[in-house]
């Protein structure tokens, strides 16, 4: 049984720490104004805003960082300053025991997939696939896809929906809503922080990939058994893809869709999820309903 953290209340403390790569200070800062505008304490981390060549941090720092924060009982949300690469180099060193007596929400995407997947497959904890503390710049924090973040923080259910596109399989299906980004994903497999996708939704997006290394990446997926089973499948946006001198032969659609198209059960693109404007809050973890039809496409949060 999946545990759902607490949900927020005004005056709560959101954590912000950076347990990837490195983030400036200054990025946060339109990000911290408005968690308080929205009624929280804010407390960032000392990797918020530290640097260790790439990463905001030594490993040692780092786990330190995200560790104290999962076990303060006063925080109640930590949220994830950027995600870039580093998660898998302390995971296996967390320790999660506080952590799922008194369950809180980890908010972010991107790297920050790798803990998404962890906590669903060894803790059984919910966590928010989110927009990071990135997004609320450029009056980013004025769209719908920052307030998800406040909606689903504090209690609020949701249905998002987009435009159908021509590659979609019609169909209805529900099931644990599990993914993230496609590279972190296939990278736990074998490990701790391994998805078990079975009669799952599988969400899935990315950023700056080679056209024939997403096509590897879906290949590893469909050898490890994780696309056969599924209740469906949503990809979300994949952006800033680019190709190899010799063309791979095969736009990023196609590529997606060769991998998904003998199964029976539903699939939907472009869904407004990944490293974009556009990206919707989302309950890692938590039961959903995926309907793609000829003029509608949605995703409803639904009870346990």
């Amino acid at each position: 049984m999946i545990k759902i953290p607490p949900y927020l209340q005004k005056h709560d403390t959101i954590a912000i720490v950076c347990p990837s790569g490195y983030m400036p200070f200054a990025r946060m800062n339109m990000c911290i104004e408005v968690l308080q505008q929205w009624g929280f304490k804010v407390k960032p981390g000392k990797t918020a805003g530290s640097q260790f060549h790439y990463f905001s941090g030594t490993d040692e720092q780092r786990l330190e960082d995200l560790q104290q924060m999962l076990d303060d009982k006063e925080v109640k949300a930590i949220l994830c300053g950027r995600g870039g690469y580093g998660l898998s180099r302390i995971i296996d060193q967390l320790d999660f025991r506080q952590f799922t007596k008194h369950p809180k929400w980890i908010i972010g995407y991107s790297d920050i997939t790798l803990l998404h997947a962890h906590l669903f497959s060894r803790t059984k904890v919910a966590s928010l696939h989110s927009p990071m503390a990135g997004a609320f710049n450029d009056e980013g924090f004025k769209t719908e896809y920052v307030h998800s973040l406040q909606k689903a923080l504090t209690g609020k259910k949701y249905t998002y929906s987009c435009t159908p596109h021509e590659l979609n399989r019609k169909g209805k299906a529900s099931g644990m809503l599990v993914g993230g980004n496609l590279a972190m994903v296939v990278h736990g497999i074998g490990t701790a922080s391994e998805i078990d996708s079975r009669d799952n939704l599988l969400f899935l997006e990315d950023v700056g990939e080679y056209l024939y290394n997403t096509d590897r990446m879906m290949m590893q997926l469909k050898r490890a058994g994780k696309l056969d089973r599924l209740a469906g499948i949503i990809f979300g946006s994949f952006t800033e893809m680019k190709d190899t001198t010799i063309p791979f032969g095969s736009d990023i659609y196609s590529i997606l869709y060769d991998k998904v198209k003998e199964y029976n059960y539903p699939v939907c693109f472009d869904f407004p999820i990944g490293h974009t404007v556009k990206n919707y809050a989302l309950k890692h973890g938590l039961p959903h309903e995926l309907s793609v039809g000829s003029k509608r496409v949605s995703l409803k949060e639904i009870n346990l």
